[in-house]
């Protein structure tokens, strides 16, 4: 499978700030991790780096950091740079505790986080989206079939969130099982949508050939697919009635398509939401 350019900079920008960079998967489990996303420097006159986004459940998030901080200092370190903060963490080892200076509505402030292994790229998207409310989704056009303008509007319903390409093998091989579940699950509540950062024509024309029949829609900057945190295709995001992510499947196994099942059938069993 080729990768779209916003998979090569999602990963490239993942990788390098939240903290660390490694190619070996065990290495990577024992370099020390803080969970934070960092913006890139607009005015080098300001000091400090800005918070862009902290992983839920990460040292960071544990430690009160939260997005849109400017973080002064790392470990008794100045830092002016994403950079900065790599080498500052990458210096102490999991399971070590690192003091954080920081800005807060103008105010300077101080938290100690104790370092976590970096987990896995698919990790990170799990531990930031199941348990939490979708985000909703921005910049989006509809191709085929109902696409909602909005995860609110699907309140009540179970949602599975396919992002997908046509150039995607895996992808297309899904397709066939997502289409039976809507046509099976539809009635009782079941919305599939389809979300692809391609242009419009060459999916529309793809959809219209295999005759897709749930929404698909296109996210031609990739607005919702970054929002998402998704990294790898196919990924398929299950969101209950309310509107809470409860599963995250990444990639393609059909050893797991009686596991989705039997979730879907799961939450359309449970009681609608009273608000």
């Amino acid at each position: 499978m080729r990768p779209g350019w916003w998979i090569r900079a999602l990963v490239a920008a993942a990788l390098l700030l939240t903290t660390v960079v490694s190619t070996d998967a065990m290495a990577q489990s024992s370099r020390p991790w803080l969970g934070v996303v960092m913006e890139k420097q607009v005015d080098p006159m300001v000091p400090g780096v800005v918070v862009g986004h902290v992983v839920r459940g990460s040292p960071a998030d544990l430690a009160g950091i939260r997005e849109g901080d400017r973080i002064l200092r790392v470990a008794g370190s100045t830092v002016t740079h994403a950079s900065d903060v790599v080498r500052a963490v990458s210096g102490l080892g999991v399971n070590d505790t690192v003091a954080l200076v920081f800005v807060r509505a103008g105010h300077e402030q101080s938290a100690t986080a104790r370092l976590a292994s970096f987990p896995s790229q698919d990790d990170i998207m799990r531990m930031d989206l199941v348990g939490a409310f979708a985000p909703s989704w921005k910049g989006v056009s509809v191709v085929s079939g109902s696409f909602p303008p909005s995860v609110g509007a699907l309140h009540g319903r179970v949602v599975l969130l396919d992002f997908w390409a046509t150039w995607c093998a895996p992808c297309r091989v899904a397709i066939p099982a997502l289409d039976a579940m809507q046509a099976r699950y539809g009635a009782q509540g079941l919305s599939v949508l389809g979300v692809s950062t391609e242009d419009v024509q060459e999916v529309a024309a793809f959809t219209q050939h295999v005759q897709m029949r749930y929404g698909v829609a296109v996210d031609r900057q990739g607005q919702t697919t970054r929002t998402y945190g998704v990294a790898s295709l196919p990924t398929l995001v299950i969101i209950d009635k309310r509107g809470v992510v409860r599963d995250v499947a990444i990639g393609f196994d059909p050893g797991q398509d009686a596991r989705i099942d039997a979730t879907v059938r799961a939450l359309l069993a449970e009681p609608a939401p009273t608000n």
